[in-house]
């Protein structure tokens, strides 16, 4: 076994995968962390699945760069992708960085989002209504994949006549940041964020007109902070707002996804759930660490710097490996195995460092809220057909679940 996984991971590219890795990449992820940590892939970039080189990465803003523009001119060119991938907050370091996240965390306040559970709670009770009256569901379209485009168009205040594209924008947008881009994926995301932008900037004119209560509306927040001297440029205002749906459309639909199939494949760890909800904020950790729903991190080195053990020259473009180091056994004891109960529990899932979520405390909240309510109304749920995964390396999550709520 020894062998075989040391020429898993001497065989590892990131542009090359392959159907098995895609359903179970975790066999190739423990080969990667025991026999080369930083890995120097066929491209030149190097990827890691140490927890504690991601951690040392992601705390060292300096050193290691996340900027995009060296990157990402030759993968997208002079297109709407460079530009969005370019400008919205995750991938830019300080002062641009600081600017947008302080107004998006000041719309994302502890009592913001306390605020927010009520209305949460009447959304995700009204899905469960609708799957009762079917008597089966798809877990992804009738459920996970409802929850955050609701609450990220009430954070934006999106009439609920004008958010049926805002899915579909957010999956070609995101699909286009694979470490591979096919030519079809480029057009669909530069498609999207174009009837994006314009469908924002009417959205911004009528917010400008009738500002909303900054206190609950990022938008109105973004608007006025620009006005009062944070400086948010236009293309920086729009680019952001989309980096929100983004950021919290995908991420939740497959921690909430990830957690109900997780839960069902581990029927022990379920029943315990079901017989002590007060479970559910750890259970939530720990879906989060097992199946991560962002996969994968970038950076860039700004100088020569060791990592690892490794010597990497200024200008090195690294992969953090989220998912592999949330499961790396110098930080979880017995990680393969899924504890709903597991604490400690620093997985990093939100990144950790400048970068981490800005709107982890809402992720957590729509997660335990979605998969306590769905396990207390159908306990004898099933899956009743294959899962399908979304066939995506950085973001793991599925495209359907066939269930049966018994």
């Amino acid at each position: 076994m020894t062998g075989n996984a040391r020429d898993l991971a001497a065989r590892f590219d990131l542009e090359k995968l392959t159907p098995e890795f895609y359903d179970d990449p975790y066999p190739t992820y423990r080969a990667l962390r025991e026999n080369e940590p930083v890995k120097r892939l066929p491209n030149g970039t190097v990827f890691l699945t140490r927890y504690d080189d991601l951690v040392t990465t992601y705390k060292n803003t300096k050193s290691f760069s996340s900027d995009k523009k060296k990157e990402f001119a030759p993968k997208y060119g002079d297109t709407l992708l460079y530009e969005h991938h370019t400008t919205s907050l995750v991938f830019n370091d300080p002062p641009a960085h600081t600017r947008a996240r302080r107004l998006i965390m000041g719309a994302l306040s502890p009592r913001a989002i306390a605020g927010m559970e009520p209305d949460l709670i009447k959304l995700i009770d009204s899905l469960l209504d609708g799957i009762a009256a079917k008597g089966a569901c798809e877990l992804i379209d009738d459920f996970a994949a409802s929850i955050p485009i609701e609450v990220i168009g009430n954070l934006l205040d999106v009439p609920h006549d004008e958010r049926t594209p805002l899915r579909d924008w957010s999956l070609a947008i995101l699909g286009a940041l694979e470490p591979v881009v096919s030519t079809k994926a480029a057009t669909r995301g530069n498609k999207a964020l174009k009837d994006f932008l314009a469908y924002l900037q009417t959205l911004v004119e009528r917010r400008r007109e009738r500002p909303g209560n900054p206190e609950r509306d990022v938008l109105t927040r973004l608007i006025q902070g620009e006005e009062n001297g944070e400086r948010l440029t236009e293309k920086e205002l729009l680019h952001n707002c989309i980096f929100l749906l983004n950021a919290g459309h995908e991420t939740t639909t497959n921690l909430i996804g990830n957690g109900l199939v997780t839960l069902q494949k581990n029927p022990e760890q379920k029943q315990r759930l079901i017989d002590n909800p007060d479970l559910i904020k750890t259970a939530v950790e720990e879906m989060l660490r097992y199946e991560s729903s962002n996969q994968l991190g970038n950076r860039m080195t700004t100088e020569r710097i060791e990592l690892g053990g490794v010597m990497l020259d200024a200008g090195t473009s690294i992969t953090l490996c989220i998912g592999a180091a949330n499961r790396d056994p110098a930080q979880f004891p017995d990680p393969e195995t899924f504890d709903i109960a597991r604490t400690p529990n620093r997985h990093l899932a939100f990144a950790t460092g400048a970068h981490q979520c800005a709107g982890m405390a809402l992720a957590r909240l729509e997660g335990a809220i979605a998969i306590s309510r769905f396990l207390a109304r159908f306990p004898n749920y099933a899956l009743s057909g294959r899962p399908v995964r979304g066939g995506r390396v950085r973001f793991r999550g599925f495209l359907s679940v066939p269930c049966i709520i018994g």
